[in-house]
Order: structure tokens, then C-alpha cells, then sequence
């Protein structure tokens, strides 16, 4: 008895509803529409109104925002990073220089063997990634057409092998990279780039800008990933491929940004930074001033 009374009484309840909406637009039958379909006017405008309000919001917003980002807005911050992120490295390295530390005495070993191997394939094909990605970019400058068709198929390849080494350096790595507090000092001070003098600075195995740098580009490649996939297959939304579109489009600015900061530390900053990922060993002297928390 309970179970059918309240079936009873959810069944009065609608009719009472139906009843008000009905009273309540009887002087605008385009109102009613909603509840019925039809009506004296079309059912699709006040449809799509109640959808707009009730179901999913205004999702056809992300379509202006879509046209002005491939327009206008990406090309502009990829041309700002590219330009502005090697303008200030040049003007640090030409100001304060390289450091330099001795390579003549004892070896701190960093990196095994399969540690390196899956650092220099995520390494190259990242770089495929980014080069590949400018192309898709600036493809209306390269003219379009079969060279940046080429790049987006080598896109594509570069962005499944970089996947799979990239789960293998987040567990590689996970430990090492996790937040400490001496990364906050570590950041106040920039990691002493900005003297000249040699100091220990807070830092263990991977300083706080390596630790930015390894979460966006694993995690951060995750969502690439999931993005890039949605673009390739095209088989979504119209709304869900293009905020995929922007996502994957602004988070590859960071990326790419991240990316030239690691070039030119491995590069430049440091001389001889370049040899660890190589044979695996850094000389003591580098280890004491930059890892100084690091335990060997």
C-alpha cells in the first residue's frame, strides 16, 4: 500500500505541474512548446532555449572563442614564446654566462643505463612533436598543403612513442619528483642562475624547474594525449572538438615553452650538462653546488 501510494501521489504531482505550466502559458503557446512539441510556432527555438538554460548551457559559446584562438591568438603567443623565451636566454648567457664546474675529479653517477635509453627516446620525439606541431601552427606560412600534411603524420607517430616512454620516465622518476620544501627556496633564489657565484642551492636529484618541467610533461602529455586522439579520430561534438582544439593547442605553448628553458639548460646554462645524460656521471663539483641535498 505505501508503494502505491507514493506512485499515486508522484502521478497527482506531475498533473499539478502540467497543470500550472499549461495555465501559466496559456496566453504564449510558444511556453508550452517545451512540454508538447508543438504549438503555433516552431518547437526548435523554444527547444534549444530550454536546452541553453536547463540541460547543457550555452555550449555554442566555445565557437566564437574557436575562431578568434586559431585565428588570431595562437599564433601570437607560439610567436611571443619563440621569440621572446631565446631573446632572454641570449641576453642571461651574454650578462652572467654559463656555470662552470671541474671535470677532472671524482664521478657522481645520476643516470643508469635504461634510465638514458628512455630519456633519449622521449627526448627525440618530443622534439618531432614540438618542430611537427609549429608546422600545424604556421602551416598557412609554410604554404600548407603536402609538407605540413607530411608533419602531421609524423605527428602522430612521435606522439605514440613519446606516450609510451613517458609512462616509463613517471615511474621512473615519480620519487624523485615529488614537491619538497626546499623547492620553494629553490625558487625564490632561481636556482642561483642569476649570480654568477657558485653557492649550493637547495636541490636534491632534480631541482624545482626540473620537477615543473616533468610534471607538465608527463601529466601534461597525458592531456595531450587524450586531446590529440579526440582530434584525430573526429568523431565528437562539434563543442568537444573544439575546446580539445584549444586545449591541446594552449597546453602545447607551455610544453614548448618548457621545452627551449630545457635546451637551454642542458646546452648552455651548465657546461658540460649535456655528458650526464650521456655516460650517466656528473663531476662532484657540479653535484655539491646544484644537488646539494642529493644523497650519493
Amino acid at each position: 500500500m505505501t508503494m502505491k501510494r507514493y506512485i499515486m501521489s508522484a502521478c497527482l504531482l506531475m498533473l499539478l505541474v502540467t497543470g500550472l505550466v499549461a495555465i501559466a502559458g496559456a496566453g504564449d503557446p510558444g511556453q508550452v512548446q517545451i512540454l508538447n512539441g508543438y504549438g503555433l510556432e516552431p518547437s526548435t527555438a523554444a527547444f534549444q532555449e530550454f536546452n541553453k538554460a536547463v540541460i547543457t548551457g550555452d555550449w555554442q559559446q566555445y565557437g566564437q572563442l574557436f575562431i578568434k584562438w586559431r585565428t588570431t591568438l595562437a599564433s601570437k603567443i607560439y610567436l611571443i614564446i619563440l621569440t621572446a623565451i631565446p631573446l632572454i636566454f641570449f641576453l642571461h648567457f651574454i650578462a652572467i654566462g654559463p656555470k662552470k664546474f671541474a671535470h677532472d675529479g671524482r664521478e657522481v653517477l645520476f643516470f643508469g643505463a635504461f634510465c638514458r635509453l628512455i630519456h633519449w627516446i622521449a627526448a627525440f620525439s618530443f622534439t618531432l612533436l614540438v618542430l611537427t606541431g609549429l608546422m600545424t601552427i604556421f602551416g598557412k606560412v609554410l604554404g600548407g598543403g603536402a609538407i605540413v600534411s607530411s608533419g602531421r603524420s609524423i605527428h602522430i607517430i612521435a606522439a605514440i612513442v613519446f606516450s609510451f616512454s613517458a609512462v616509463f620516465m613517471f615511474l621512473i622518476w615519480l620519487k624523485d619528483m615529488l614537491p619538497m620544501p626546499h623547492d620553494i627556496a629553490w625558487m625564490f633564489i632561481m636556482g642561483g642562475y642569476l649570480s654568477k657565484a657558485k653557492k649550493p642551492v637547495p636541490a636534491a636529484k632534480f631541482n624545482a624547474g626540473q620537477k615543473m618541467w616533468f610534471w607538465l610533461a608527463t601529466v601534461g602529455g597525458a592531456v595531450m594525449a587524450v586531446t590529440g586522439y579526440i582530434l584525430f579520430t573526429y568523431e565528437s561534438q562539434v563543442d568537444t572538438l573544439r575546446i580539445s582544439t584549444i586545449i591541446h593547442s594552449a597546453l602545447g605553448a607551455g610544453l614548448v615553452g618548457f621545452f627551449l628553458i630545457h635546451l637551454y639548460m642542458s646546452l648552455f646554462a651548465i657546461k658540460g650538462a649535456l655528458t650526464s645524460m650521456i655516460t650517466g656521471y656528473k663531476p662532484e663539483d657540479e653535484v655539491k653546488i646544484l644537488h646539494s641535498r642529493y644523497k650519493y
